[in-house]
């Protein structure tokens, strides 16, 4: 069986990217960065469960939560095995920024009937007429990446041209490299690009590209390639591909080899990217000052066991073993309180003597817990000793030290979290500005606002109108709410590096350098 016209490569997420650039050619110099990395370090740290990408994703939002830049679209379009993939992975490697996404417009090749499998098989269905792609599926998942949001991909089986059951979940990015034969034949999707590039490449090195992939990846035969790319390759490319060149930007002759063109995209791609870089911690240290805590704001009740728990906690002297065993009965009891604000319904139970008892039940919900990591993992516990069976997702965010803005570098939600109850957890808030970030991922997710419930040990007066401001239907709830944030913004008088406290790090690295700062 030949293979389709377009089908090439499967869209790939390749978030995370932090190779240090080198100039494409050698005339032009590499862009300055204030961070530097060695090229033979990989851009992630693997263990055996987790993936952690050294370079985090940027705030995308501003101050108020709501999304504040859009995704950066670059659109690839050239004929097939024109050596648009091989383009779009020198651009990735070359931009030099993190939670970058590769997506091919081969993933939404348009379900066969067996009628039409039949014809493909006998090398008489055309894949490379615009008819054969779902253009309403992908304007639609192309805008929502490019709005910031959570999006299921089809993956296409080339083998039996089908989609498979599994469709892979992208999330996260600062720019979308979308490629495909038709990429510019709809205008819909033109209008959501934002640089428009042409790979031209001579059809005869695109014939010899194509009998070779397709004999020696694919199992092909000479002639059905030959077959199949007369009949409807190199006509399609004529009637409907070459066309569209008129749409282009930037017209790259010899592909992956021409690396000045390569360069001036990067370069373009890199000033665009600087004029939406924002600050957000700045804005929340300075915002809402002197006004009343917010309504949505639970405070567990001071009692003078309550008292006497964080008494010892804050306490520079306490031990370890005592820090975390009195952590973990205020944890318990902060999940508790949490636990009373979901919607309860009636319901009536018949008790062992017979008779009737008037309750109320927790109705048909799910309840995910969602930790900031890595101290708000520290929350876990007491939360599946009182929530039997729940799911548990996790979102690592750490502060960028020259620049001081919160980062996300890992995340793993369970699935279809959008309907659920989430109980997001960390041990402290000082500005709201790994809150906001994390919430902003929830949202992003689909996750209703009035159903993610903000749980911390400690919190600052700042971080909590911060994240009121900007979610106003997030309940925050907290054992204890202190009045400043110092310079660094930690909070006074607080309880130190939560963290380091709890995990027994604070003797090994400075608490300035810890991975879970107060933010």
């Amino acid at each position: 069986m030949a293979a389709p016209g377009g089908e090439e490569a499967e869209g790939v997420a390749c978030r995370g990217s932090r190779v240090c650039r080198q100039p494409l050619t050698p005339s032009l110099s590499p862009r300055k960065r204030t961070t530097s990395q060695s090229k033979t370090e990989p851009p992630l740290l693997r263990t055996s469960k987790r993936t952690i990408y050294t370079a985090g994703r940027p705030p995308w939002y501003n101050e108020t939560g709501t999304p504040f830049k859009e995704a950066f679209v670059i659109g690839l379009c050239g004929g097939s095995a024109s050596g648009k993939t091989t383009v779009a992975n020198k651009i990735i490697e070359a931009l030099d920024v993190p939670w970058v996404v590769l997506l091919s417009m081969d993933s939404f090749y348009k379900v066969l009937n067996k009628e039409q499998q039949q014809a493909a098989a006998r090398n008489e269905y055309n894949f490379d007429h615009p008819d054969a792609f779902d253009f309403d599926l992908l304007a639609s998942v192309l805008r929502k990446l490019k709005e910031g949001k959570s999006v299921k991909v089809p993956v296409y089986d080339f083998t039996t041209h089908s989609r498979r059951k599994e469709w892979k979940t992208i999330y996260g990015a600062n720019v979308i490299v979308f490629e495909g034969i038709l990429a510019f034949a709809n205008k819909e999707l033109l209008q959501l690009l934002d640089m428009k590039v042409f790979v031209d490449t001579d059809s005869d090195i695109r014939l010899v590209r194509r009998l070779r992939r397709d004999i020696m990846e694919r199992g092909r035969d000479v002639a059905g390639v030959i077959k199949q790319y007369s009949k409807f390759v190199k006509p399609a490319f004529e009637q409907y591909i070459e066309p569209t060149m008129q749409a282009a930007d930037i017209v790259v002759p010899r592909g992956g080899e021409n690396f000045v063109a390569l360069d001036l995209i990067v370069q373009h791609v890199h000033s665009q990217l600087e004029k939406r870089e924002i600050t957000v911690r700045a804005a929340l240290a300075s915002a809402h000052q002197g006004e009343p805590l917010p309504k949505t704001l639970s405070v567990l009740e001071s009692t003078p066991q309550v008292r006497g728990m964080h008494t010892i906690i804050r306490n520079k002297d306490t031990t370890r073993d005592e820090f975390i065993f009195y952590s973990k009965r205020l944890m318990r009891l902060l999940i508790e309180h949490a636990l009373s604000f979901l919607p309860l319904k009636p319901v009536t139970v018949e008790t062992p003597q017979g008779t009737v008892y008037e309750g109320r039940r927790f109705h048909r919900q799910r309840i995910t817990g969602v930790s900031i990591l890595r101290a708000g993992e520290t929350m876990e516990q007491a939360l599946t000793a009182v929530c039997k069976d729940i799911r548990l997702g996790k979102i690592l965010i750490q502060t960028n030290h020259d620049t001081g803005e919160p980062e996300l570098h890992y995340l793993r939600l369970p699935k279809e979290i959008s309907e659920d109850y989430v109980i997001l957890m960390d041990s402290t808030v000082s500005t709201g500005a790994a809150a906001m970030m994390a919430i902003r991922v929830l949202l992003d997710h689909e996750v209703q606002e009035d159903k993610i419930f903000l749980l911390s040990l400690l919190m600052a007066e700042m971080g909590v109108h911060s994240v009121a401001y900007a979610f106003p239907r997030v309940r925050i709830i907290t054992t204890a709410v202190d009045k400043k944030v110092n310079k660094e913004f930690h909070i006074i008088p607080g309880i130190g590096n939560f963290g380091d406290r709890y995990f027994g790090t604070d003797g090994t690295v400075p608490w300035y350098e810890s991975d879970s700062m107060d933010c």
